[in-house]
């Protein structure tokens, strides 16, 4: 009988498990493979929480991250805790997605050991190197390394072309974060208690429109944050508005929230949330503002319209189909576009009823096949 393909996923972020798990859950279902996940924890509790709610236990944890750690301090650990386990897992293939450092490291170790790397969420381009930091030099440098690129969209298999990528081996999947947000709809649907620690807030912001916030950028630390934070005071002057802001943990992010939108009527911080409480709160949410990269995905397949606090975003479908705008991080414009859509209702049902470009919730299951079909090529 032939061994199963041993498959060694890598990630450490909250992104990457909710994009990785409906793939994990797929590759452990199918006897053609062994999945072995190592995480990195490079997001330590929002991480686990993930985890928890897709019943993901990882056969490594290097629990990487310490205090003030440096981008460069950071690399260097992941690469050599990822090759360790490289070492003692002697995997077939590796997974990693996206765009974290932790990816980049797990690509760049599978790399070294000539292990072939494929790349979920492949072919995404700011062409910017500096917008998002690091997330767009990560990403390139994967793509220079990987077998297969699991695209999302056609933009970013055409990213990847103008990249002299073997079109061979790029493959449109559609992007799994919708997999993960079907499963989890199916779960809070059938478990409400799983998703009810927001009731409370609900009945507060009863009869307002409530706004949804994410913001953890790099590139908008220092001012672009102070910008943020004026806005939302502002948008909070309205009575018929109301702000849910789960706060970063980054103290960057976290620093300039407390102190200029602690004790607002209108807006509450807390702390971040866990994947189904996220996603009630994207329910719920009549606009959401980030600066978060999946959120352009997931929001859209809700019909919540998407204002991305950036100057560029890797994502152009959405802007492009009309289920998300750039706002940059000026108070002015923010204000500006969100009372917009407060108060033109064609402006608003516009963008709400656009067509999500990113996915029908079957992606995992293709690249699944991708795979094997590979596989079987090289045998």
């Amino acid at each position: 009988m032939t061994q199963p393909t041993r498959i060694l996923v890598i990630f450490g972020t909250r992104p990457e498990a909710i994009k990785l798990f409906p793939v994990i859950h797929a590759l452990k279902a199918d006897p053609r493979f062994e999945c072995v996940v190592c995480v990195s924890a490079q997001h330590r509790q929002m991480l686990d929480q993930v985890l928890d709610i897709a019943r993901i236990v990882p056969d490594h944890d290097l629990d990487v991250m310490q205090p003030d750690q440096t981008l460069d301090a950071l690399t260097a650990s992941l690469l050599t805790g990822i090759g360790k386990v490289m070492d003692q897992v002697k995997p077939d293939r590796v997974i990693v997605q996206g765009d974290t450092a932790t990816a980049m490291s797990g690509a760049l170790a599978a790399y070294y050991r000539k292990v072939p790397v494929d790349h979920v969420e492949a072919g995404l381009r700011s062409n910017n190197i500096y917008h998002p930091w690091p997330e767009e030099v990560n990403r390139k440098i994967i793509g220079a390394m990987a077998r297969l690129h699991f695209a999302p969209t056609e933009t970013s298999a055409t990213a990847l072309a103008k990249e002299n990528v073997d079109p061979a081996r790029v493959h449109v999947t559609g992007n799994t974060v919708i997999d993960a947000l079907h499963w989890v709809s199916a779960r809070i649907e059938a478990q409400p208690h799983l998703a009810a620690g927001l009731a409370d807030l609900e009945a507060r912001f009863a009869g307002k429109r409530i706004i949804g916030v994410t913001s953890h950028r790099r590139e908008n630390f220092g001012e672009g944050m102070e910008q943020i934070a004026t806005a939302i005071r502002r948008i909070a002057e309205r009575p018929d508005t109301a702000v849910i802001f789960p706060v970063h943990l980054n103290p960057n992010v976290r620093r300039v929230m407390n102190e200029r939108l602690s004790g607002l009527d209108n807006v509450a911080l807390i702390e971040p949330l866990d994947y189904p409480h996220f996603a009630r709160l994207l329910n719920i949410a009549e606009i959401m503002l980030t600066d978060s990269g999946g959120v352009q995905e997931e929001a859209p397949a809700l019909g919540k319209p998407v204002l991305v606090m950036r100057e560029t975003t890797e994502r152009p479908e959405g802007v492009e189909a009309g289920t998300a705008k750039l706002v940059g991080t000026s108070a002015e414009t923010i204000v500006t576009e969100i009372s917009t859509l407060l108060d033109d209702t064609v402006a608003y049902e516009a963008m709400a009823r656009a067509h999500n470009p990113f996915g029908d919730g079957q992606s995992a299951r293709r690249i699944v096949e991708l795979l094997a079909n590979e596989i079987g090529q090289e045998a």
